[in-house]
């Protein structure tokens, strides 16, 4: 059961988590890599904008390793909309606390559901960037873009992000947040790995038990077969 205005103080709760750990952590603030000298230059690196897609980062960067802004949707190579990982569960934007999100499902020619959103927006005049959505992703399908340029004339239809816009390769992932990209991307295969196993032991399993009867049932019948020669032989 749902409490009214329940997602706000989920929010707020993850900011204030995040704020108090900034106090403890580094890599919580991407400040701390600002290291500022006297004759007012940057370390190299230090600084750079986020690149577009397609584009690539210095080696040298590491404020991308920690800067969050607006989320994206990740896809995993080829055409976006072929390999994208949101099914439109919508399960983001029901719990998306300020509300941003909008999302509607695909369907075919015939009506069927096709796992992939037909329309995904986001409002970032409203987004708080809080990470909820890529919390509560089962899909893995949502992480924090750092690009942050973002200025429009247009205050309305200008911040509010379409899906195609939305959409970044998961090699465009791993240039931005090398570190965070491979923890999931591993995180990702070992849950794949452990689910293929299971199943697999469920289908040994299904093999072995299916022997089994056979081989009961055929014993069964031998020594049903063996009583009724021993009678007839009385």
């Amino acid at each position: 059961m749902s409490i009214l205005g329940g997602g706000i103080f989920k929010g707020m709760k993850v900011t204030l988590w995040n704020f108090v750990l900034s106090y403890f952590r580094r890599d919580r603030l991407t400040t701390n890599d600002y290291s500022w000298r006297p004759d007012g230059d940057l370390p190299q690196g230090i600084g750079d904008y986020p690149k577009e897609e397609g584009e690539q980062l210095s080696d040298t960067t590491t404020v991308t390793n920690y800067s969050r802004n607006f989320p994206m949707l990740l896809h995993d190579g080829g055409e976006p909309m072929d390999t994208v990982r949101c099914v439109a569960c919508q399960i983001c934007e029901r719990e998306c606390p300020p509300q941003c999100i909008y999302i509607e499902k695909d369907y075919d020619e015939n009506g069927k559901y096709i796992k992939r959103p037909a329309v995904f927006d986001i409002d970032v005049s409203v987004c708080m960037s809080c990470q909820i959505c890529v919390e509560v992703c089962p899909f893995d399908a949502i992480v924090m873009n750092s690009q942050f340029e973002l200025s429009t004339p247009n205050r309305f239809g200008g911040l509010l992000v379409r899906r195609d816009d939305l959409l970044k390769s998961n090699d465009y992932y791993h240039r931005i947040h090398p570190e965070e990209a491979a923890a999931r991307d591993k995180r990702m295969a070992d849950e794949k790995a452990a689910k293929e196993a299971k199943k697999k032991a469920a289908a040994e399993a299904a093999i072995k038990k299916a022997e089994e009867k056979a081989k009961a049932e055929a014993e069964a019948e031998s020594k049903e077969e063996a009583g009724d020669k021993k009678e007839g032989a009385e």
